[in-house]
């Protein structure tokens, strides 16, 4: 059973008179453990697909389970304490809050949980150590260069174990150890976590036998087959395919 089932989902936006929509019926399924890249330009629906798996935004149609919770039928309620518990999301801007050190801007996802103070501070010295931040624990984010600040976004992702890390245009921007390359590895020593990332290219050490694909439309690759989700425009595809010969 896939962690993650996506089924006919739509999502459209409305400005003026026009209707525009990135999403048109995509339909995939992710596996537990699986690193999943979206490619495609600026506008082809990326980060919206994203924002809908991590329970910010709402689909116009279709429905989403992940792990085996349908969320696109939650209240806002549920699906605020449903996303403490299952989601870690990677900004882009990194998000940092600037008046808490690195160490507290990774504990903040636990305190929306029950846990003990000793659990949170163990959890936070194991994800601080995972991204090579352990002497950089008591800085704050003015301190901090800009591959530093997204290793603590980074380690704020992954601290409360969750069973999807959201990654919204990783960037190769955290000094010896890239971002996208990091990610991958820390969510390969995740049991069950599942990655899925919004990039303009693929970073990862992992998927240097990928290949840039001369189109608008977005990809997607689990492991190394490229995948098919929409066009430009959101209009409806088939169920996704690999792609022959891109390996």
């Amino acid at each position: 059973m896939p962690l993650v089932e996506i089924r006919d989902l739509v999502r459209q936006y409305h400005k003026g008179g026009e209707t525009i929509t990135p999403l048109g019926g995509v339909s995939l399924d992710i596996q537990a453990g699986d690193f999943v890249s979206l490619m495609g330009a600026s506008g082809s629906g990326k980060s919206t697909l994203l924002n809908l798996l991590a329970g910010i935004d709402s689909p116009d149609e279709g429905t989403i389970h992940v792990a085996g919770v349908e969320i696109t039928s939650l209240s806002r309620s549920r699906l605020a304490r449903w996303r403490a518990e299952h989601i870690g999301y990677i900004f882009q801007d990194h998000n940092l809050v600037p008046v808490l050190t690195a160490w507290e801007n990774v504990e903040l996802p636990l305190l929306l949980v029950k846990m003990s103070r000793t659990e949170r501070q163990r959890r936070v010295d194991i994800a601080m150590q995972a991204v090579d931040l352990a002497d950089r624990a008591g800085h704050f984010p003015r301190q901090l260069s800009g591959g530093q600040e997204q290793r603590v976004g980074i380690a704020r992702a992954i601290v409360a174990h969750p069973t999807l890390v959201v990654a919204d245009a990783v960037v190769v921007a955290a000094g010896a150890v890239g971002g996208g390359a990091l990610v991958v590895e820390v969510a390969a020593a995740g049991a069950g976590t599942s990655t899925v990332s919004d990039a303009e290219q693929a970073t990862p050490r992992h998927t240097t036998r990928h290949r840039a694909v001369g189109s608008s439309r977005p990809y997607m690759f689990r492991q190394f087959p490229w995948v098919e989700v929409s066009d430009s425009r959101g209009r409806p595809t088939s169920a996704p395919r690999a792609v022959p010969g891109r390996r």
